[in-house]
């Protein structure tokens, strides 16, 4: 019991709540992935998505290549192989990604890609036949509804710009990421296989430019610097998760990144996106959708363990790698 000078007083049953330094870094990096929908959308003005995301990303594998240069001689076959397959899957996520920002808000692309949290289940559904929980199947529903309000359904039902639908296909590449790092996790070396995921990923993006007959941009201020931030950032952002979420609880920190989307509907309205009314509402329940679909029930007395092999609750796409 507390004591004052006026006698004793008893503890309030409510506190304020109160972030800890790893958290409120978790909450930096939410927001500086937010801020990268808005960064891309600027830089793809200057230069073609292929260019850009090879350059980001490859600037980012070697800024890596820096950081665990130590523990690169150890490379294992298995490595490798998982890197790779994780590069493809970031290519194929972000090219798309970025192609649709060339043609819709960041506002909008920030909400839409978040779209990747309940496809997890569904696709873990698909491929290994593990049925999503009830929780997971509520927040598909709440983020689709979310996804209609967003899109401005027509009076024939959902109707999507192609900029949009290539975004949406996007979500699937990121969501199948981080479906391969839960196969691998604990069974790898996280410094070498994001090496190799990174230079990956960059590199069949430069490679894949002249079958998409896309040529080398002019040079420009604004590409460069965007790709060679973001590039840093990534590396920035993955280093800060992995030393936050040693004492942050994975449900914890989800509910800090699916802030994410609106730290993106932030930066894009301060640059002038303006979405409607009911496109907001979408984007509440996309994000409503996100937060339910990781909602885990946790029996009293028992610690949540991770098992190896199951997904973490949330590694963006661009994270393990940025």
């Amino acid at each position: 019991m507390l004591h004052t000078r006026s006698g004793p007083r008893t503890p309030s049953r409510w506190s304020a709540p109160s972030l800890t330094r790893q958290e409120l870094a978790l909450v930096g990096i939410t927001a500086l992935w937010g801020a990268t929908f808005l960064v891309v959308h600027l830089a793809v003005q200057h230069s073609g998505p292929l260019f850009f995301v090879g350059l980001r990303f490859l600037t980012a594998g070697l800024i890596s290549v820096v950081v665990f240069r130590r523990t690169l001689a150890g490379l294992t076959r298995r490595e490798l192989g998982a890197g790779a397959a994780i590069g493809v899957t970031i290519f194929l996520g972000y090219a798309l990604q970025t192609l649709g920002l060339q043609t819709i808000p960041s506002s909008t692309s920030a909400f839409l890609t978040a779209l990747y949290v309940p496809i997890v289940p569904l696709l873990q559904w698909a491929v290994f036949r593990r049925a999503p929980r009830p929780a997971a199947l509520a927040g598909v529903a709440l983020a689709f509804a979310g996804l209609v309000l967003l899109a401005g359904p027509g009076a024939t039902g959902l109707s999507l710009s192609a900029g949009e639908v290539v975004t949406l296909v996007s979500t699937v590449a990121i969501a199948a990421e981080i479906v391969l790092i839960g196969v691998f996790a604990g069974t790898v070396d996280l410094g070498r296989v994001t090496v190799v995921q990174l230079l990956v990923g960059g590199g069949l993006s430069l490679a894949v430019m002249p079958v998409a007959g896309e040529a080398v941009p002019a040079f420009s201020w604004v590409w460069l610097l965007a790709a060679v931030g973001l590039g840093a950032a990534s590396c920035l952002i993955q280093l800060t998760m992995n030393w936050a979420q040693q004492s942050v609880s994975p449900t914890r920190a989800t509910v800090i990144y699916a802030g994410e989307p609106v730290w993106g509907g932030i930066v894009g309205r301060l640059a002038g996106d303006r979405l409607p009314g009911l496109a907001l509402a979408g984007a509440a329940l996309i994000v409503a959708g996100v937060l339910v679909s990781e909602l885990r029930p946790r029996p009293r007395g028992k610690r949540t363990v991770h098992h190896p092999g199951s997904p973490p609750s949330r590694i963006p796409a661009e994270r393990p790698h940025t």
